[in-house]
């Protein structure tokens, strides 16, 4: 599933495409999505200006005069930028056609993705209205941590992975991360020191914001919008490496599940 600096790397590549054009038409051709398309955005949309492309979490906002359009890519969605007349691929379920000859198409194969549409007032949502801070934002802190975890007894990887505690941290950037901060993925939230929390949110950041600027992890489904896969991948330190020696200390990297989910770790270097 593409995670969060996937989604930001392709916020960043269509917001110039999209901001300031106005729409001509709207094509539906697959309804059923993860929930089914509302059957009124075409007269919604069209002739409507585009006015900014923002993010939240995994969820891509693009914001118009009169509400916003909830887009997720779910686990196998792309977005892409191309000339109308360019003749669609078997799962391009969702087209928004632009002035200038451009359209937006959403291509999910397995058709896990969302388009929906969430209004004048987003954060109210049911998908958005519990989601926790965003982890580059000034308030997601070792503090803020701290106290989320303090009468958890839950191993800490599954809390960072908990969107109502903080937005899109994914399976394998929590891997990476809590290695970078040298804590053991199934340590509990409650026996971990604020000093540490504070160590495993600048991780987090860190971790993201070099996958948002090389271009978000190249997963198996996941392409750019340009069509260009993701370059992270080549700088993961743990994940996908079990018995692979540690970068660190030699040792061999271990994995074990957490919460359904396969966890990469050293036990030499996390604890």
């Amino acid at each position: 599933m593409p995670e969060l600096p996937e989604v930001e790397t392709t916020r960043r590549g269509i917001a110039p495409h999209l901001t300031g054009a106005c729409v001509n038409r709207v094509i539906i051709r697959q309804p059923r999505l993860r929930w089914p398309i509302p059957d009124d955005l075409p007269k919604l949309l069209k002739g409507q200006k585009i006015l900014d492309v923002s993010r939240r979490g995994k969820y891509l906002l693009i914001q118009f005069r009169h509400g916003v359009l909830l887009l997720h890519l779910g686990m196998s969605g792309s977005l892409r930028i191309l000339a109308s007349d360019t003749s669609p691929q078997k799962h391009d379920h969702f087209e928004i056609r632009l002035n200038g000859g451009r359209s937006l198409r959403l291509r999910d194969p397995r058709r896990f993705g969302a388009v929906l549409w969430a209004g004048e007032r987003p954060q109210l949502h049911p998908l958005l209205e519990s989601l926790g801070p965003e982890p580059l934002s000034s308030s997601f802190s070792g503090a803020y941590l701290h106290r989320q975890g303090r009468g958890r007894r839950t191993a800490v990887k599954n809390m960072i992975m908990d969107s109502r505690v903080v937005v899109g941290v994914g399976n394998i950037y929590a891997s990476e991360a809590l290695f970078r901060a040298g804590i053991h993925p199934k340590r509990a939230c409650n026996r971990i020191s604020v000093t540490r929390y504070e160590a495993l949110v600048d991780a987090i950041r860190t971790i993201l914001s070099a996958a948002i600027e090389q271009g978000g992890t190249t997963l198996r489904d996941f392409q750019q919008e340009d069509g260009k896969p993701g370059y992270f991948a080549q700088e993961l330190k743990v994940y996908g490496r079990s018995g692979e020696p540690c970068p660190a200390c030699g040792d061999n990297i271990c994995s074990l599940v957490i919460g359904q989910r396969n966890s990469f770790y050293c036990p030499q270097c996390q604890h």
